[in-house]
């Protein structure tokens, strides 16, 4: 046998002029225009304060709900929710840090409570409580009031509702009223009247014995009314429910009364018993199995309301339109978006499956693996986000709050180093764009970094406000899991083993230890108090994020929002954006677009220099530099994201700001070039909106040709007749210019000339090939550049001049100034058989044997 557990809910209801009917069953008449205390009572620490009051005519002109310090007043027809935030100052006493009132519209999300249509009545629901509040406003006022709750919450409670065990109105009365100078309570006069008896004669099988007090309280609530076709009206309705429609009164007791249906607008019809919900093209089945059945305007049968037109049409369900991104599309209509098609029927979009590829999301401490499993890391320290044989990524958080400040790439022998707007590789910043051969690495806007490696490995970070990681890959570990498509094996700790819970797994991947120092609740009062208003927006089925509600579920990020802000360690206002920030790039990453949603959450980011913000900024040819040549950043496939950049019409330039491309220098292999002429790699060349333009003709002439190093990075110093002869560690530099075509070298004179046909030089003369010298005893004749020479026999010479000058034969030169006669030369050589000798005496000389001289 099963053992259910029932929750019995209680309710109290006032109608008409000023029946009540309290918590206990019981029922009395109050005739008075005083404020008064419905119910007042606190639960858990969260007070509910009710007041009513009535005006002259009656009904109910004011109805104040107070829960948890938000003011909710019904007055004249509006619905105004105010809510006021204090904190106790050094006199301890309370000093008002927040004020906000606002007239709202159904249906109305808020942190505590909500407020809906309910049939033809309203209602409001509180979060914190089980509580309800529902009214019926007619003009002038309200004639129908109720408030449900558990049973449970009423044991501490004041007020005309009372306690459900209380007996006795009268001073229930009198504690319950707010004494004012101007208003009155007066004692109920219940005169004889025909229509009362008259419609209460059809009431006595279902009020039996209660049928005399009935009476008496319908005379008291219509005594002076008598033409008020609300307050009499009021009172019937509720005893024809009270009895039920197996009752004969149920049908019979309008025509009795000449109470007349509530009208519907547009071509809605009036039931006393229907949906409280209307069925309508964007929720057709909205009935729950727990609903009550309740006065309603419902569309006719196999219709249901049109709500995506203006005005109350009821439709039948095919003829429904769909609506994406604040576009309609009639029923057949398909869309398509990045990951998936989607056809319109009957007002429903049916999908494919999302072919979108997986990715890991590290946003704070929140975390979602390449298999979609979320979980919040426990502590503020440092880990290995995702790894693989060739690079590893590692996230720092800080010491203060829940968020990061470093990411870190180490791929093979490369380093990258991302911190808060800055990235780093070498000790070098990269502000625009880096490429090695393992990644391209390059800015897509003020806010977002992107690493493209050559092995599929990529992955985006958020600069600002807050660092923010988003990973694509496979094959790997860490806190992202390793995307095998199977989310029981995500916590696979850094020794293999799968833990049960976040913390011991997000622990074994930290460098280092690590302590678990991060709230799971939110620690700051105000903050939460403020966290739960700011981040109900993610919530509101008419906010700005209502477009991507049928995508992508808000639990998580609205759990993560209101953690973040709770926990901030700097300005909450940036804690909220960011988390709100976190929804919209999901929703962005499957094309769903949300609209402003900065503007419209106080959220806008002020742009730096003339650079201007946007959500669709693109990094492909968007800067100076693409303008030059092909953009690496095009073609990888990237979605557009938001920041600061340049408007359409405009390039980034290197002091990061914007030019127009009339202003934008061209970059080339050797360096960048200003707007105009310029001689580049020996060409003319002019620099126009970023883009080079070099003539081919390099005015060459005596039959040369271009040579461009950037092209052919050629030996230039070889093309020339006297390079052939130079030695081998001559320069092997290449300069761009006009040089004598392949196989032709040029001569001394400047033209162009076969090898065979190159000049030589000698004593600064040219000789064309073929031509001989004759120097040193060697005849030398020039051939291919070159002087190929053959030795002679030689004549030799000695000589004497002046005061004592001599040459030797082998062209020494000295002086000798001695007063005695000298042997100049002999070839006696010691062997007294000499042919001849040569003596030399101051400034005469002797010559005996005349032979002529010869070197030996």
């Amino acid at each position: 046998q099963i053992n259910q557990c029932w929750i019995l809910i209680i309710t109290c209801r006032t109608f008409g002029s000023g029946v009540f009917e309290p918590f206990n069953g019981t029922n009395f008449y109050v005739r008075s225009n005083c404020p008064f205390t419905l119910t007042r009572f606190t639960n858990n620490r969260v007070g509910c304060d009710i007041t009513i009051r009535r005006g002259d005519n009656g009904l109910l002109v004011q109805l104040d709900i107070i829960i948890n310090k938000v003011r909710t007043v019904v007055q004249n027809g509006s619905i105004i929710v105010e809510e006021k935030r204090f904190e106790p100052n050094s006199n301890r006493l309370k000093t008002m840090l927040f004020h906000k009132e606002e007239i709202v519209s159904l249906p109305y999300h808020h942190t505590y409570q909500h407020i809906f249509h309910y049939g033809i009545y309203t209602r409001l629901r509180s979060s914190l409580l089980p509580l309800s509040v529902t009214w019926r406003s007619v003009p002038g006022g309200i004639d129908t009031m109720m408030v449900e709750l558990e049973q449970e919450l009423s044991t501490d409670m004041s007020g005309l509702c009372g306690k459900h065990t209380v007996i006795g109105n009268k001073q229930l009365i009198t504690e319950s009223v707010i004494a004012e100078d101007t208003c009155q309570t007066r004692d109920p006069v219940s005169p004889v009247n025909t229509e009362c008896r008259k419609f209460l004669s059809y009431t006595l099988d279902c009020l039996q014995a209660e049928t005399p007090r009935y009476i008496q309280l319908c005379e008291e609530n219509i005594y002076g009314y008598e033409k008020s076709k609300y307050i009499g009206c009021a009172f019937f309705k509720e005893i024809v429910k009270l009895c039920g429609r197996e009752r004969f009164i149920w049908h019979r007791w309008r025509s009795l009364t000449k109470c007349e249906e509530p009208s519907c607008p547009g071509n809605l019809v009036y039931t006393d018993e229907g949906q409280a919900f209307l069925p309508s093209c964007s929720n057709p089945s909205p009935t729950l199995s727990n609903q009550e059945l309740i006065s309603s305007c419902l569309c006719p049968r196999d219709q249901v309301l049109n709500d995506r037109a203006d005005g109350y049409l009821c439709v039948p369900l095919p003829e429904c339109c769909c609506v994406f991104a604040g576009k309609s599309y009639i029923n057949g209509d398909v869309r398509s978006t990045k990951c998936q098609s989607c056809v319109c029927d009957s007002g429903k979009w049916q999908c494919s499956e999302n072919l979108c590829p997986t990715g890991c999301v590290i946003e704070g401490p929140f975390v979602t693996t390449f298999d979609g499993k979320q979980y919040v890391i426990p502590g503020k320290c440092s880990y290995v986000a995702s790894q693989c044989h060739n690079w590893t990524i590692t996230i720092v958080f800080s010491e203060k709050a829940p968020s990061l400040t470093t990411v870190v790439l180490q791929l093979f022998q490369e380093t990258y180093i991302f911190l808060k707007n800055t990235v780093k590789f070498g000790g070098e910043e990269i502000t625009e764009l880096h490429q090695s051969d393992h990644a391209l690495v390059f800015w897509e806007s003020s806010m977002y970094v992107r690493v493209h490696t050559s092995f599929g490995m990529n992955f985006q970070v958020q600069m600002s406000p807050e660092i923010q990681l988003y990973i694509s890959a496979a094959f790997l570990s860490g806190l992202c899991g390793n995307n095998n498509d199977d989310t029981t094996d995500d916590f696979t700790t850094s020794s293999g083993i799968i833990e049960n819970s976040a913390q011991p797994f997000s622990r074994s991947w930290s460098v280092g230890s690590c302590a678990v120092d991060i709230p799971s609740t939110c620690i700051n009062t105000d903050n939460e108090i403020y966290a739960d208003e700011k981040c109900s927006v993610l919530n509101n089925p008419t906010g700005i994020f209502a477009e991507c509600h049928g995508h992508i579920p808000t639990n998580h990020y609205h759990t993560a929002c209101i953690q973040r802000t709770c926990n901030c360690g700097s300005s909450v206002t940036q804690c909220l954006c960011v988390a709100l920030g976190s929804y919209a790039k999901a929703c962005a990453s499957l094309g769903v677009v949300v609209g402003d949603w900065r503007k419209a959450t106080n959220c806008t980011l002020k742009c730096q220099k003339n650079l201007e913000f946007s959500y669709n900024m693109q990094a492909c040819n968007h800067t100076c530099s693409s303008l030059s040549g092909a953009d690496p950043r095009c073609g990888l496939g990237h979605a557009p994201v938001e920041g600061c950049g340049c408007p359409e019409g405009t390039h980034l330039n290197k002091g990061q700001s914007c030019t127009p491309k009339a202003e934008c220098p061209c970059y080339h292999h050797s360096g960048a070039t200003a707007p105009g002429s310029v001689i580049i790699d020996g060409r003319k060349c002019v620099c126009e909106d970023g883009e080079l333009h070099c003539s081919q003709d390099c005015g060459c002439t005596n039959g040369k040709v271009c040579v461009h190093c950037s092209e052919d990075p050629m030996n230039t110093a070889q093309k020339t007749c006297d390079y052939i002869s130079k030695p081998t560690g001559a320069s092997r530099t290449c300069e761009s210019g006009c040089y004598c075509p392949y196989d032709q070298y040029e001569d001394h004179h400047g033209n162009c000339a076969s090898l065979s046909n190159c000049t030589c030089v000698y004593s600064g003369k040219v000789f064309s090939a073929g031509q001989q010298v004759k120097t040193n005893c060697k005849t030398c004749i020039c051939g291919q550049g070159q002087w190929h020479c053959q030795d002679e026999p030689c004549p030799g010479q000695c000589q004497v001049y002046g005061n004592g000058h001599y040459q030797t034969f082998d062209s020494k030169w000295y002086r000798f100034a001695g007063q005695c006669q000298y042997t100049l030369v002999e070839d006696d050589c010691g062997n007294r058989n000499g042919t001849f000798s040569v003596r030399v005496e101051s400034s005469f000389i002797y010559i005996t044997c005349h032979y002529i001289l010869r070197r030996f």
